[in-house]
C-alpha cells in the first residue's frame, strides 16, 4: 500500500470517528431534550391530578359551604364565612320612582351617578355618571381631605342637574353609597371601617362611621343630601339584578376579587337580635372569599402563594377562583418547569421569577388562542416574559396549564353557588311540585364577563351539579355595573319618603 492510500484510509477512519462522535452528541442531546420534556410533562400531569374537581368532590365543597353558612348565621365568629348582616331588608321591586344619586368608591377611581326611575312602566328612565380619579396623596392622607375631595366632585355633578330633574320642594336628594372596603355595618345607612385595602391607608378613618365622614364633608360644601343606604358592590349587584328580575335570589362577583350575597329569611338568622324586618327578609353579605374546606383541592403552588401573600391563611377560596390570582398560579407552574425541567432552555427566564407579572387577562388571551401556530401565546410569552423561540408543542403545554387553572377555579365557583342553593333549599324540586320557582343568580365582574372559557365551564358545571333536580329553574344572569346603579336603587327602596 502506497503512502497515498494510507493517508486516504486514515482520513476515512478519522471521518468515520468524527461522524460517529457527532451522532453520539446528537443522540445525547435528543435524550437530554426528551428527558427534560418527560420531566416537564410529569410536572403538568401531577398538577392536573392535584387540581382535579370530580363532581363528587364538588358536592362535598357545596355541602361544606352550606354548613359554614349555617354556622356563620348562628353566631359572630362561628365560621370562616363572616355572613355579615347588611341591614338591607327591602330590595328594589321595580316600582321605584324619582331621582336618586349613587356614589361608588372601591378603588383608585370613584363614580358619581344620577339615576331617574320611572316605576314599573318605564324602569330606568335615564342614568348619567362621571368617573373621578383620586390623587395618590389623598389615598394616604386624612379622612377630612379624602371625603372633602369626594364631596366637592359630587357637588359639581349635582350642579349639572337639568331644570326638570330637581327634587320636589321640601324633599332632600337621596344617595346610595357603595363602599367596597371591609365595614362593620351598624344600620342600613351607617358602618364603621374595619381596615383599608387596595392601596388606601388613612389611619384616622379606621373605626369611624364612613357615612358620618361623608355627611360632614357634604355639609362643608353646602350640599343638602341624605345618605339612605351604605352597601358593598355585591349587594349593589343583587339590588340591580332584583330591579329587573324579581326571581334574583343571590349575587356573585367574579372579578379581581370575589364575593357573594343572597336573600335569607330573617327568622333563619339566630345571631339577629333586633325586631324582625317587615319584609321578613335580610340580605347577607357572605364574604365567601374567606371560605375554606378540606375538600378544596390545593397544590404546592397554592400553599406557596398563600404563604407569601399579605394575608396568609385568609381568603383561600378567593386565591384559587378570582382574577387577582389565576395568572399568578400559571406563572408558578411554568417557573417550576423552567427550573426543574429546563422547559424554556438552559437559563431560567429572569422575568418568569417576578410575582404577578403574568396577569389573568394575559392568561385568558393565551387560553383562547385558536390560531394554527398559537401566535397569541408566542407573543405573550415574548412580550411579558421575554421568552422567545418556543415550539408549537411548548405553546400547547402553556395553554393546557391555563386550562387546568381556569377549570378548577370555574368548577369551584359553581360549587359555591350550588352551596347557596342548598342552603336555601332550592337545589331540588320539592315533592308534589312539578315546577319550582326560578332561582336567578346575578353575576358581575371582569373575570366572568371577559374570560369566556371560565364562564362557560362554570355554567356547565352548575348544570352538572343540579342534574335532574331542577333543570332550567336555576339561571345565571349577567348584571352589568350592579355596584353603581344598585346603590341608587337601594337608596330608592330605602327612601325616607316611602309611605309606611
Amino acid at each position: 500500500m502506497g503512502k497515498k492510500e494510507v493517508v486516504v484510509v486514515v482520513c476515512a477512519a478519522a471521518a468515520a470517528v468524527a461522524v460517529a462522535g457527532v451522532a453520539t452528541v446528537v443522540v445525547r442531546r435528543e435524550m437530554k431534550i426528551s428527558g427534560r420534556w418527560a420531566k416537564a410533562m410529569g410536572i403538568v400531569k401531577e398538577f392536573e391530578e392535584k387540581c382535579a374537581t370530580p363532581i363528587g368532590k364538588l358536592r362535598q365543597v357545596a355541602d361544606a359551604m352550606s354548613i359554614e353558612m349555617h354556622a356563620g348565621l348562628a353566631s359572630e365568629g362561628g365560621s370562616k364565612l363572616k355572613m355579615l348582616i347588611s341591614y338591607v331588608d327591602n330590595l328594589p321591586s321595580g316600582e321605584e320612582e324619582g331621582l336618586f344619586y349613587a356614589l361608588d368608591l372601591g378603588g383608585t377611581n370613584f363614580r358619581v351617578l344620577r339615576v331617574h326611575l320611572g316605576g314599573r312602566e318605564k324602569g330606568v328612565v335615564s342614568q348619567e355618571f362621571e368617573e373621578v380619579s383620586i390623587p395618590p396623596h389623598l389615598m394616604t392622607g386624612t379622612s377630612h381631605e379624602l371625603f372633602g375631595y369626594i364631596a366637592e366632585a359630587l357637588a359639581k355633578f349635582v350642579a349639572t342637574e337639568t331644570a326638570g330633574s330637581h327634587p320636589p320642594p321640601g324633599r332632600k336628594r337621596e344617595l346610595g353609597f357603595t363602599f367596597s372596603f371591609p365595614v362593620r355595618q351598624l344600620s342600613i345607612a351607617s358602618g364603621t371601617l374595619i381596615k383599608w385595602t387596595k392601596g388606601f391607608s388613612i389611619e384616622d378613618a379606621v373605626g369611624e362611621d364612613v357615612v358620618g365622614e361623608l355627611v360632614k364633608a357634604l355639609e362643608r360644601v353646602g350640599l343638602d343630601m341624605h345618605v339612605t343606604a351604605l352597601v358593598n358592590d355585591t349587594i349593589g349587584t343583587l339590588a340591580g339584578g332584583r330591579f329587573y328580575n324579581p326571581n334574583v335570589i343571590a349575587a356573585v362577583i367574579l372579578g379581581t376579587g370575589t364575593n357573594a350575597a343572597y336573600v335569607e329569611r330573617a327568622q333563619a338568622i339566630p345571631k339577629w337580635h333586633g325586631p324582625l324586618p317587615k319584609s321578613g327578609e335580610m340580605v347577607i353579605n357572605m364574604e365567601w372569599g374567606n371560605f375554606r374546606s378540606s375538600h378544596i383541592p390545593l397544590t404546592e403552588y397554592d400553599h406557596a402563594l398563600d404563604a407569601e401573600s399579605l394575608n396568609p391563611g385568609e381568603q383561600i377560596f378567593e386565591k384559587i377562583i378570582s382574577g387577582m390570582y389565576l395568572g399568578e398560579i400559571v406563572r408558578r407552574v411554568l417557573l417550576k418547569m423552567a427550573e426543574e425541567a429546563a422547559f424554556f432552555g438552559d437559563e431560567v427566564p429572569a422575568k418568569l421569577r417576578i410575582p404577578f407579572i403574568l396577569r389573568t387577562p394575559d392568561m385568558s388571551a393565551m387560553h383562547h388562542d385558536t390560531s394554527p401556530d398559537l401566535k397569541v401565546v408566542s407573543s405573550k410569552l415574548k412580550d411579558i416574559l421575554e421568552i422567545s423561540n418556543t415550539s408549537l408543542k411548548m405553546r400547547k403545554v402553556v395553554i393546557d396549564t391555563c386550562g387546568i387553572v381556569a377549570a378548577r377555579g370555574a368548577r369551584l365557583s359553581a360549587a359555591g353557588i350550588y352551596g347557596i342553593l342548598k342552603k336555601l333549599g332550592r337545589d331540588n324540586a320539592k315533592e308534589g311540585e312539578s315546577k319550582q320557582e326560578k332561582s336567578v343568580i346575578a353575576l358581575d365582574g371582569g373575570l366572568f364577563e371577559h374570560y369566556t372559557k371560565f364562564r362557560a365551564c362554570m355554567e356547565s358545571t352548575l348544570k352538572e351539579l343540579i342534574g335532574e333536580g331542577v333543570p332550567g329553574n336555576v339561571v345565571i344572569e349577567h348584571s352589568n355595573d350592579g355596584s353603581g346603579i344598585g346603590a341608587a336603587l337601594l337608596a330608592a327602596s330605602h327612601s325616607q319618603y316611602l309611605e309606611a
